[in-house]
């Protein structure tokens, strides 16, 4: 693929992950300053890596927990719950996901993810 047509795939994939609603706010944001980083985290993060056939968006979104709750990015971390819902994950495939990074990344930061995911889930009207 070309730069456009990553593009293209990214855009259209960072919607179906993350939603219009969240998608349309970044992009609203948008600055001269910020304009260049959204391009390129839609054509890089969005267009080729989350389109690679490799891993399905479910074991995609499950990486992407652990990690963001290995950095202890929680804003991201509430961002990507709501993605893995969309993605497919039921809220006990999450608390697992939460529960297995907890061995690797450390309790303190597995507390305060389930902290996260429980309140983002329970606002979208999930039960936990």
């Amino acid at each position: 693929m070309n730069d456009e047509e990553r593009r293209a795939a990214g855009a259209a994939v960072r919607r179906e992950v993350l939603g219009d609603a969240h998608v349309d706010r970044a992009v609203a944001a948008t600055t001269p300053f910020t304009a260049d980083f959204q391009d390129y985290l839609t054509r890089t993060a969005w267009g080729e890596i989350w389109t690679r056939p490799g891993l399905d968006r479910r074991a995609r979104s499950c990486v992407t927990l652990a990690v963001l709750v290995t950095l202890g990015l929680h804003e991201e971390l509430a961002l990507h719950v709501r993605a893995a819902r969309r993605n497919g994950l039921s809220a006990e495939e999450i608390g697992e996901v939460l529960l297995q990074t907890a061995v690797y990344a450390g309790i303190p930061r597995a507390n305060a993810a389930f902290a996260v995911a429980r309140r983002v889930i329970e606002e979208d009207g999930h039960g936990v």
